[in-house]
C-alpha cells in the first residue's frame, strides 16, 4: 500500500510517461505505445498512469502537444540566435525545423497523426495554432510578411520544402543509412538552394 502511494505521488509523473512515449516510439513505432508499457518503463502502476491520462488517445494528445510547442520554440530560439549573432535567420529556422525531425522522428510523426489524438483538446489546438503563427508570420519572422493571417506563396515554399525534406528523411525514402552529419549537409544544400527564391519575398 505504501509503495502504491509513492508511486502516485511519483515527482512529475506526467512528463515522465510522455518521456517514455519518446523512448517506445522511436525504438518501436508509435503503435507499440501503450499505458500500461510507459508507466511499466517509468516504473509505476497502471493505475497511476490512468489517473493522469484516460487512455492512449490522451496520452498521444499530450505527446503530440509537447511536439508541437518544442517545434515552435525551437523556431523562434534558431530565429533569434541567427539575428542575434548576424547570421541568416531563414537558413537557420529551415535547418532547425529538419533537425528537429532528426534528432526527434516520435515527436514529428505524433505531430501529423490526428487520427490517434483528440484534436479538439484545448492545449493541442492552442500549440497547433501557435506552430500556424510561426509558419505564416513570414516563416517565424524570418520573411517579409503582410498578412500574418494566411500562408504566402513564399511562406507555402518554405515550409513544405522544408517539411518535406524532414518526412523523406524521418521515413528513411532519402538518406537512408546516411550519418546525422550527412543528412544535415544535405539538408543545408536544399536550404540554400531557397534562400535566393524567398530573399525579395
Amino acid at each position: 500500500m505504501r509503495k502504491s502511494k509513492k508511486t502516485y505521488h511519483h515527482g512529475n509523473l506526467a512528463e515522465s510517461l510522455l518521456d517514455a512515449v519518446d523512448d517506445i516510439s522511436t525504438k518501436f513505432g508509435l503503435e507499440a505505445v501503450t499505458l500500461r508499457a510507459c508507466a511499466k518503463k517509468v516504473g509505476v502502476s497502471p493505475s497511476a498512469a490512468f489517473r493522469h491520462y484516460s487512455d492512449k488517445r490522451a496520452l498521444m494528445t499530450a505527446f503530440a502537444t509537447r511536439a508541437l510547442s518544442q517545434l515552435s520554440q525551437a523556431l523562434s530560439s534558431a530565429s533569434a540566435e541567427a539575428t542575434k549573432s548576424g547570421g541568416n535567420p531563414f537558413t537557420a529556422v529551415s535547418l532547425a525545423y529538419v533537425m528537429f525531425a532528426l534528432d526527434k522522428p516520435a515527436f514529428f510523426r505524433a505531430m501529423w497523426r490526428e487520427e490517434g489524438i483528440y484534436i479538439g483538446d484545448e492545449a493541442y489546438t492552442g500549440a497547433t495554432q501557435a506552430l500556424q503563427a510561426h509558419m505564416q508570420g513570414g516563416f517565424a519572422d524570418t520573411l517579409n510578411d503582410t498578412d500574418a493571417q494566411s500562408l504566402s506563396s513564399t511562406e507555402l515554399l518554405a515550409w513544405s520544402s522544408v517539411h518535406g525534406l524532414a518526412s523523406l528523411m524521418v521515413e528513411g525514402s532519402v538518406a537512408r543509412g546516411e550519418s546525422r552529419e550527412a543528412k544535415v549537409r544535405i539538408a543545408t544544400s536544399m536550404i540554400s538552394t531557397l534562400v535566393p527564391l524567398t530573399t525579395d519575398a
